[in-house]
């Protein structure tokens, strides 16, 4: 199967899966990581993989501040105009912003995401790592409902998706932590470490629903 996908996909495993699975709607939850080239000059070897802003950035600021959207909130703020989704709600569970050297990781999970959430969310919070707004801004942003008051959309280079959960009842087999794989290799130091990230693309084809796990970038 390997030989007929294109290099930037390798398939881990295969399993059937019951007539009720769906690669998206039996999906619990979602984890994405955003990268920040933190640095005066930009990447070169990297560019397509990472987003490079120039001004330094506290990664402890923005954590502090990134806190606000944890649990259920409406984030019509961080919603595309485009988003089709009938709700704005979505319940964040985990948001973390760390330091890795000249890089700067955002670490979010939530039940789904909006068009554009993730992406929206780290305009918002590299405007504060800079000093350009106030810690409290991210809590001000939720409360406004207005996507016109916050940050423009952070480039889609440095988004990756690096974990999907699903029910146990489906058996599926565990996958690796495509979190913890990056993690490594950042503490590795090594630009090279950095670009192939692990993460899970799940496709459908007729009759029978595959999960194919490989490495691959992930642009929204």
């Amino acid at each position: 199967m390997n030989t007929h996908l294109p290099p930037d996909i390798a398939v881990r495993w295969v399993s059937p899966v019951a007539d009720d699975f769906h690669a998206r709607f039996s999906a619990t939850a979602r984890r994405y990581r955003y990268i920040i080239f933190n640095h005066r000059y930009r990447p070169a070897v990297l560019q397509q993989g990472v987003t490079h802003f120039y001004h330094p950035l506290d990664a402890d600021r923005m954590h502090r501040a990134a806190q606000a959207l944890l649990g259920e909130n409406d984030f019509t703020s961080f919603r595309a105009v485009q988003c089709q989704s009938r709700t704005p709600w979505r319940c964040v569970k985990h948001v973390k912003v760390t330091r890795y050297g000249e890089y700067i990781v955002v670490d979010i999970k939530a039940n789904a995401f909006v068009h554009h959430m993730v992406r929206n969310i780290v305009g918002s919070l590299m405007e504060i790592g800079c000093g350009n707004q106030g810690e409290n801004w991210m809590a001000e942003l939720l409360a406004l409902k207005d996507r016109n008051l916050a940050a423009a959309t952070a480039r889609a280079e440095g988004l990756y998706l690096v974990a999907v959960d699903y029910p146990d009842h489906f058996g599926l087999p565990a996958a690796a932590d495509g979190a913890a794989v990056f993690a490594r290799r950042l503490n590795a130091g090594t630009p090279e470490s950095v670009a192939p990230l692990c993460f899970c693309r799940v496709i459908e084809t007729p009759g029978i629903n595959e999960r194919i796990y490989g490495h691959h970038q992930v642009y929204y």
